[in-house]
């Protein structure tokens, strides 16, 4: 079979950055699947995300080999991806397979098989590439990690210290989820000692003490799945979800007595990964005791948001993720495209002291991001009726596909969009950002947001009034400086706003003409 992705390139040479969507098939030890991105950018929305549980690597422990039902189901799997990715345009499609297809020894069979019937070329990674790939994919949705991620697939488990953007010791461990569940299923107490040699190996264990344990792969995103599930979290978002040291142990314990009917209740939890959850469990557990881990986060992003972001110029990678998605998502919704920075700056002297030559506060510098970020989505929710615009801008806040920020974050994003686009004081969704946010943080979401709300209310989105007024912080005052040529943007509805980020900053409202 022809295909446009038929290609000689060796295995991880970085394709050239080109316009259009790009697509990568992840050819794992339990999984397959296929990621359409739309473009080679800092924070690449996901146009299509397709998984397939193949099981690949499921008789490895027996004969060494890939079963033919296993390598049926595959290579069906993989045609309707290269007819998908046909379909969709894509441009650009890359296949990576991992321990199962470089550890069996009939890959070459496998391989051949799947370029003579669906065209693609499979590059086949090491241990190390893939342990490079998943760090490099933490970093991509999490810039400032500092301490060990683990990438468990279905074959191995990767371990690699970072820190500061840089990749430090890793190693490969064959010990995925697939080797955890049939050793549990042959002899449950055989589990713990197979778990605790493999992880002897890991010489460098100390370099993590007291660090975050960065958890990557399917098995281990359903454990914070389950958690989340479990302590009755109110945002059901694994990325940057956060467990205490402690969690994987009391989840080996309550995954021993819970049935499987009880497990398929929870939400977005695939039933294929239902039976290695048990040995996830344990091998996570005896992972950040090993380490002296502090704290547990889970990244939604592994090897092929890496592969991605290995290939982008260290200026593209310095970019936070966050406030590109943020501008993207501000020019695709918003009426205005330059609007959000406008605004950012026009009440920057009243968050940040600046402007005015009388700086008497000093803004957080995660404050600031997440104030221009706010600033950024401020104009999203237009087309919503006026009654649903908070709504729209709260969902947008807490449940979008953001990376580079944590459930406080979001629920600090959703309060200044909710003020923004003037939600009710009582609404029942501000008890979810108590929940997670602390209340000062939140307090100055909602001065974010009402001055938003004033800023739009003023200039009607017009860059040319924003540019003739300012927003300051004088003495003790919040100051709403306009040109007097504009004066006459200056209105009952504008003082009403102006007065309610009063009270909300504990200023008094002024304003100057000149």
């Amino acid at each position: 079979m022809a295909s446009a992705y038929l290609t000689e390139r060796p295995a991880l040479i970085p394709i050239a950055a080109q316009p259009g969507l790009i697509g990568i098939v992840d050819i794992g030890s339990n999984s397959v699947r296929l990621v359409v991105y739309q473009g080679l950018t800092r924070s690449p929305a996901t146009l299509f995300n397709e998984k397939v549980m193949a099981g690949l690597g499921r008789g490895l422990a027996a004969n060494g080999r890939l079963s033919k039902g296993a390598m049926d189901s595959t290579v069906i799997a993989l045609s309707r991806f290269v007819a998908l990715a046909d379909a969709m345009g894509v441009v650009t499609l890359r296949a990576v397979a991992t321990a199962a297809v470089r550890e069996a020894s009939n890959s070459e069979e496998f391989i051949t098989r799947v370029r003579q019937e669906t065209g693609l070329e499979i590059e086949i990674i090491d241990g190390e590439t893939e342990a490079r790939g998943a760090a490099q994919g933490v970093f991509a949705g999490i810039p400032d990690a500092d301490g060990v991620v683990g990438d468990l697939g279905g074959g191995s488990l990767e371990l690699i210290r970072v820190a500061r953007g840089e990749v430090g010791d890793r190693i490969s461990l064959p010990i995925g989820s697939l080797r955890l569940d049939a050793v549990r299923k042959r002899d449950r107490r055989a589990l713990a000692p197979f778990i605790k040699k493999a992880l002897d190996k890991v010489g460098w264990a100390n370099t993590g003490k007291g660090l975050p344990f960065y958890m990557v792969g399917g098995s281990w995103r359903a454990l914070a799945q389950v958690h989340i599930y479990q302590s009755g979290h109110p945002l059901p978002i694994v990325h940057q979800y956060e467990m205490p040291r402690e969690a994987p142990a009391s989840l080996v314990r309550s995954l021993t007595q819970i049935d499987l009917a009880t497990l398929r209740a929870v939400p977005n939890v695939s039933t294929g990964r239902l039976p290695s959850l048990p040995g996830a469990a344990m091998l996570l557990a005896a992972t950040v005791k090993k380490l002296g881990s502090s704290s547990i986060i889970a990244s939604g992003y592994g090897l092929r948001e890496g592969l991605l972001y290995g290939q982008l110029s260290a200026q593209e990678q310095s970019l936070d993720p966050l406030i590109e998605a943020a501008r993207a998502e501000g020019m695709r919704q918003g009426r205005f495209p330059e609007h959000g920075d406008m605004l950012f700056d026009w009440m920057d002297g009243l968050f940040a002291g600046t402007g005015n030559g009388n700086a008497t506060t000093i803004e957080p510098a995660s404050d600031r991001r997440l104030r221009l970020a706010a600033c950024l989505l401020s104009d999203i929710a237009w087309r919503a009726h006026p009654d649903f615009r908070a709504e729209r801008g709260v969902d947008a806040a807490l449940h979008g596909n953001w990376v580079a920020v944590t459930a406080a974050e979001r629920a600090a994003l959703a309060k200044a969009l909710h003020h923004c686009f003037g939600g009710a004081s009582d609404a029942p969704v501000l008890a979810i950002f108590d929940q997670l946010a602390p209340a000062e943080l939140l307090t100055r979401a909602r001065a974010w947001g009402l001055a938003l709300r004033l800023g739009q209310r003023l200039t009607g989105g017009t860059a040319t009034a924003l540019a003739a007024s300012r927003l300051t912080r004088e003495g003790g005052n919040v100051v709403l400086r306009l040109d007097a040529r504009h004066s006459a943007l200056f209105g009952d509805s504008v003082q009403r706003r102006l007065k309610l980020l009063g009270n909300a900053t504990g200023l008094e409202p002024k304003v100057v003409t000149a």
